[in-house]
């Protein structure tokens, strides 16, 4: 691989929309990696691919960035659902410990607050107070664990950070019957779900705005953070 393809951080998102307020002047570029193509957004010593919603997703995104770009931090960026009542929508979480529900592995990371942990599915109230009960943690997601994995195996330093797009006890939209085997989210067939089940308006509506806050507060703190954020990247598997 040529030395101009290498970067010494890669940012691994769910979607384009996450991280839309920070790579919209970033060069993209497709590559393709064990029979997957994906789209990158690069900025210099920084690349980001959205590789898709779900463990498996993440999975294969981290492992195509990493073979590709050979960078040397691996950090999960996205959203995120609060377990605790306290965090809200746009709040931004770097956690210290990031835990898999599936497997009970756990990465331990210098210089975060907090816990994260993820599970496979998008959590609904009763399962955020359930794995709020069981691990303590502030959030959940569905990428991060797979990501930790990714980067472990690969002896790579890894970081999260993420912020909060549904709270507490917000029910999210059944989103997930729209996500493919490849973790693409399908948004028109989504679209028309929603349009006719006038009972769900007032969720998806929220939804947009909570997600459209966190992703700002996403992106505003990765780009105000991003020199201190990496440079003190130390992950752990424990």
């Amino acid at each position: 691989m040529p030395e101009s393809a290498k970067k010494r951080v890669a940012i691994v998102a769910a979607l384009e929309r996450e991280v839309r307020p920070l790579i919209r002047n970033w060069r993209k570029g497709e590559r393709q990696h064990e029979g997957g193509s994906y789209r990158f957004f690069d900025d210099g010593d920084v690349v980001v691919v959205c590789g898709g919603i779900g463990e498996g997703a993440a999975r294969r995104a981290a492992e195509a960035v990493i073979a590709l770009f050979q960078p040397e931090i691996i950090c999960s960026a996205g959203f995120a659902g609060a377990l605790d009542p306290k965090l809200k929508a746009g709040d931004v979480l770097r956690p210290r410990t990031v835990v898999n529900a599936s497997d009970g592995s756990k990465i331990t990371i210098d210089g975060g607050e907090g816990m994260l942990v993820s599970f496979s599915s998008a959590a609904s109230p009763d399962q955020k107070r359930k794995l709020r009960e069981s691990y303590g943690a502030q959030a959940v997601d569905m990428e991060a664990g797979a990501v930790a994995r990714a980067a472990e195996a690969r002896g790579k330093e890894f970081i999260a950070v993420k912020a909060i797009s549904d709270e507490v006890d917000f029910e999210l939209p059944a989103i997930e019957r729209f996500v493919d085997s490849e973790g693409r989210f399908c948004e028109a067939r989504f679209t028309f779900y929603a349009a006719v089940r006038p009972w769900l308006w007032g969720r998806v509506i929220q939804l947009a705005r909570n997600s459209h806050r966190a992703s700002r507060a996403l992106c505003a703190f990765l780009s105000k953070y991003s020199g201190s954020l990496f440079s003190a990247a130390k992950g752990r598997s424990a």
